[in-house]
């Protein structure tokens, strides 16, 4: 059974995993390079917790427990102990691809190691670790807390035990798993992002603006936020390598990222994170940037 979980990287989804691992009753080593992001991500989570218990999702007493339950840590001295290791590091093929070749070694020959890539290959992630056999995609939606649905991906070596443990551990942070096969991209992000690719073209050719775009989906679609919206929150980088890991692993050119998408991130404007992208976020309210 997994009882411990080691997560490398304290962003936003290392976090949100780090925060669902732990009111499960699991204990979490949540690991990162800088100390400084760590404490920031356990200030994060401790908001969240009290966000759910004032939405009565949680009881009060539950926040000190569970924050108990989460080490942070700067270094891999604990991953001999580890059940489960997941990375979620940047969506990067090359960094996640360093992190994953460096537990080689480190880890019990019964432990599992997932990665929560939301778009490349894990079949080729699995072939630099010590254990392909034992590694599979668990790609958790954003914001994990909040989001129900877990893809849980098979590489081409994956075994069917590794599968049925991460299953079940998935089913106990009760989220809903939906196995994906190994293709760019796997289901959601393989429909989303060209939505979201789609409408950046949409303005890109002046058929809407930003405002219209998302009013028009909103309403006319009943999408919860407009795609427009959705990208900032999302982050536009993020966006970007998505659509060129489809474009590429897939050479169609319906896939091709819009010339406007590239040309935001190149600016610097990556939405919500940055304070700027299809929106500015320097005041009261978001103003489209077009």
């Amino acid at each position: 059974m997994i009882n411990k979980v080691g997560i490398i990287g304290a962003g936003q989804m290392g976090n949100g995993i780090a925060h669902v691992m732990a009111v499960a009753g699991i204990d979490v080593f949540l690991q990162d390079v800088s100390e400084e992001k760590l404490e920031k991500a356990l200030k994060v989570i401790e908001a969240n917790l009290r966000r759910q218990v004032g939405r009565g999702l949680l009881p009060e007493g539950d926040i000190t427990s569970t924050l108990s339950r989460i080490s942070l840590v700067t270094n891999d001295d604990h991953m001999s102990e580890m059940d489960l290791v997941i990375e979620a590091a940047t969506e990067n093929e090359d960094v996640k691809k360093s992190i994953l070749k460096d537990l080689s070694g480190k880890l019990k020959p019964e432990a599992i190691i997932a990665t929560n890539t939301s778009s490349i290959s894990v079949t080729r992630l699995a072939a630099v670790t010590d254990r392909p056999e034992q590694f599979m995609g668990m790609h958790f939606m954003n914001p994990v807390p909040v989001m129900q649905l877990v893809e849980l991906i098979r590489g081409i070596a994956t075994n069917e035990k590794t599968f049925e443990a991460v299953k079940d551990l998935t089913i106990r942070l009760n989220k809903t798993p939906t196995p994906a096969e190994d293709f760019p991209a796997f289901i959601v992000n393989r429909i989303l992002l060209p939505m979201i690719n789609e409408a950046v073209y949409t303005l890109y050719e002046g058929v809407g603006s930003v405002r219209a775009i998302d009013v028009a989906m909103r309403l006319g679609a009943n999408h919860r936020m407009g795609p427009l919206e959705l990208a900032d929150f999302i982050g536009l980088d993020v966006c970007l390598s998505i659509m060129q890991v489809l474009y590429e692993g897939l050479a169609d050119t319906k896939y091709r990222p819009c010339p406007l998408l590239v040309k935001y991130v190149e600016a610097g404007w990556l939405g919500r994170k940055s304070g700027r992208g299809f929106y500015d976020y320097s005041g009261d309210e978001p103003v489209p940037t077009r």
